[in-house]
């Protein structure tokens, strides 16, 4: 018997979790302040048939607000239920706008760290895009680990060999050695953020010029705008500018480089490891009482945002058919947040590994931009503004004039 896809509404219940400790700083006692049932336990695996997306696999939600270091973590996170393999398809590198973003980063973080020819190790490298972007711009030698890894999809090397490893990064991976070690969007995904980066600080050992690179979604916008499209089960970790380096801190690295990128929604981190944990010396670090008072408001901003969507999809249902653009993690969350099936039929995306999949628990078809011509939407629900001039383009390349509503 099939689930009722539409898990419970999100609920606000601000209480104190005692008996919990923060996987950031190991302080006891966090402030529940969010929570959501019965969401897909994944986001971006593929979902071959609409009874699979019906029936997908399910878990809670609970956001607990640590008031020591400022991190949010998903008090009911279960790793044992995630799946990361080659089913995983979470690359956003079929996106010209995501892809100049990614190689001016590589360029400049080879152009002012000196990494040419240098060692490269990533973690949580995906299909392995900036991986080869670091080899193209560097010439390194470089390795990458991940277990959801593609061969096929990896471009031919232009610098010196990519090695690339279909497994998690652990202790077992010590001995891999390099001069840049970096690892984006990958923190998000891993429940004991302490005991992990410890391990990433310990493989180094005294190696002290080794640069590290993270990069991480900024949960303060997301608190802020009250984004629930960008709260889901397999981002089961939330970092600010300071709990990240809060993180680092406490493990023995000193903070080179702290800032947003991305039309404020990434965070980017440069640091080296030191003999000891350091003090915080950026101003942008000191942003505790902003991230308690945004976790205090959030309920108000994220209430009134779900009502809106909830009366902005029927007000345009009602008057021509709705799409949603963009088929990741956004717009699986935006769904089943809001409980949408039968107001929304199709979601759009232009990664072609994903036309004809569906997405999990709400069931919608995934269809590639051509599919509107015959289709012609009134309305295109955007799941990322940043893409808005790149979907414009697409729509007038398939001869579809519709009205575009980002989050």
């Amino acid at each position: 018997m099939a689930q009722n896809p539409i898990p419970r509404r999100a609920a606000f219940d601000f209480g104190i979790d005692s008996k919990r400790c923060c996987p950031n700083c190991m302080a006891r006692g966090l402030l529940i302040f969010y929570s959501i049932d019965d969401i897909p336990v994944h986001s971006c695996l593929l979902v071959p048939d609409r009874m699979d997306a019906v029936r997908f696999p399910r878990g809670n939600l609970k956001l607990g607000f640590c008031s020591t270091c400022g991190f949010i973590t998903n008090t009911w996170f279960d790793p044992a239920v995630q799946d990361y393999s080659g089913k995983y398809e979470e690359t956003q590198g079929f996106s010209g706008r995501f892809n100049a973003f990614a190689e001016s980063l590589a360029k400049r973080i080879v152009s002012q760290y000196g990494l040419q020819g240098k060692d490269v190790l990533e973690i949580g490298c995906g299909k392995g895009e900036f991986l080869f972007l670091l080899n193209r711009f560097a010439g390194s030698r470089c390795v990458g680990i991940d277990p959801s890894y593609i061969p096929e999809r990896m471009p031919v090397a232009t610098g010196m060999p990519i090695t690339f490893i279909r497994d998690f990064y652990s202790e077992k991976y010590s001995h891999l050695t390099a001069d840049f070690v970096c690892c984006r969007h990958t923190l998000e995904h891993i429940g004991p953020t302490h005991d992990f980066l410890q391990t990433v600080r310990k493989s180094i050992g005294d190696r002290l010029d080794t640069l590290v690179f993270f990069e991480v979604p900024d949960v303060l916008r997301v608190l802020r705008e009250g984004a629930f499209w960008d709260i889901y089960y397999e981002h089961c970790s939330y970092f600010s500018l300071g709990s990240l380096a809060r993180l680092f801190r406490t493990v023995g690295f000193d903070i080179l480089e702290l800032s947003v990128d991305f039309d404020s929604q990434y965070l980017l981190l440069m640091a080296r490891p030191t003999g000891k944990p350091t003090d915080p010396t950026l101003e942008v670090e000191n942003d505790l009482e902003q991230v308690g008072e945004a976790v205090i408001n959030f309920e108000d901003v994220c209430s009134r945002r779900i009502d809106d969507w909830r009366r902005r999809i029927a007000d345009c249902a009602a008057n021509g058919p709705v799409v949603v653009w963009g088929s990741g993690s956004k717009g699986v969350a935006f769904l089943t947040t809001l409980g949408v099936t039968k107001e929304v039929e199709y979601v759009v995306d232009i990664n072609p590994h994903r036309h004809g999949k569906f997405m999990p628990v709400t069931a919608q078809q995934i269809v590639p931009p051509e599919f509107l011509s015959k289709y012609r939407p009134r309305h295109v629900i955007v799941m990322n503004p940043v893409y808005c001039d790149e979907i414009r383009r697409d729509m007038e390349r398939v001869g579809v004039t519709a009205e575009l509503w980002p989050v």
